[in-house]
């Protein structure tokens, strides 16, 4: 059930969580699914609830640096600088797990953790009030498309899962994971922060994002598999030359604004020629499309170019087969 967001709201969804119940809550980024991480059973409903893979691992939410820093065995010299520049932000930072201190199911059985300080009003309250780690994977079915509002999870998970409401999300793509639980640091999934952000902090960073995934390694973090935030249907990039030639009478198209969709297109959705503006409502975009009962969607191919390169990750897993 949805719940609009207010102190007897946040404090229910608190109450539920130290139960070991399950909550889903806004972010900056995109709405979680969240369980108290110190528990096995109540992380093991968020596997249940996603049909999430048990070798993905979640992400575990907490109020503060020095919350975060608690759960780690060692937090090194770059750990502590992209925290202090980023915290409380859209940054996942991968560190050694003190032992015992989550679960072993939200850490997919390694000895590392995911820890993301939230800077969103509602998840830092909740967090608060909660007192507790909160493991808290995007607030969908695993592989299906991220959900940025209430809406969105409730089309996903049912209305049986306690929702608080608070609108669309701001940033609309999931957290930049960094790995510091070894040296150099590197990119494990490419956000909102940029490369270029976290170099002007800690300029040995590596970006190793595209082969976490083709290499086979074990994930250390969400959001390394090949097929991700994929709609019900099969969707293709194709570039601006490809767009009016293409066939649309059962077709759904997300077009860059002033691009000339085919006469006859199943539906169209448009996104600014902009990468924030465009990230933010990406995923909104994508749903509308999966709804509009097409049996295809075609995405406008963004640039290449860096400040893209959260957005062409996401579709380029949205569109693996």
């Amino acid at each position: 059930m949805r719940a609009p967001v207010d102190d007897l709201a946040i404090d229910r969804a608190a109450e539920i969580l130290r139960r070991g119940g399950l909550v889903a809550f806004p972010t900056e980024t995109v709405y979680g699914l969240g369980a108290r991480a110190d528990r096995d059973d109540a992380v093991t409903k968020i596997y249940e609830a996603k049909g999430r893979p048990a070798e993905n691992p979640t992400i575990v939410h907490v109020a503060s640096s020095d919350a975060a820093f608690e759960l780690a065995h060692h937090a090194s010299d770059e750990a502590r600088a992209l925290a202090k520049s980023f915290w409380p932000g859209p940054l996942t930072l991968v560190v050694r797990a003190r032992p015992g201190a989550v679960s072993a199911i939200a850490t997919a059985g390694g000895d590392t953790v995911a820890l993301r300080v939230p800077t969103h009003p509602v998840a830092r309250a909740l967090l608060e009030r909660a007192n507790l780690p909160i493991a808290a994977p995007s607030a969908n079915r695993s592989t299906a498309i991220s959900p940025t509002t209430a809406e969105h999870v409730e089309k996903s998970l049912g209305s049986d899962v306690f929702v608080l409401d608070a609108g669309p999300t701001g940033f609309g793509i999931e957290s930049t994971i960094v790995d510091v639980s070894s040296s150099p640091p590197v990119v494990l999934r490419k956000g909102s922060i940029t490369l270029a952000e976290l170099r002007s902090v800690v300029p040995s960073i590596e970006d190793r994002s595209a082969r976490a995934a083709l290499e086979g390694v074990r994930m250390q973090a969400p959001g390394m598999m090949a097929k991700h935030y994929a709609p019900k249907v099969p969707l293709s990039l194709e570039t601006s030359s490809h767009i009016a030639d293409a066939i649309g009478s059962r077709t759904g198209f997300l077009l860059f604004e002033g691009t000339v969709a085919p006469a006859d297109a199943a539906h169209v959705e448009r996104l600014p020629v902009e990468p924030k503006g465009y990230a933010s409502g990406l995923y909104a975009c994508l749903h509308r499309l999966e709804d509009a009962d097409v049996d295809a969607i075609i995405v406008e191919r963004p640039p290449s170019e860096p400040a893209w390169a959260a957005v062409l990750d996401r579709l380029g897993r949205a569109s693996s087969r």
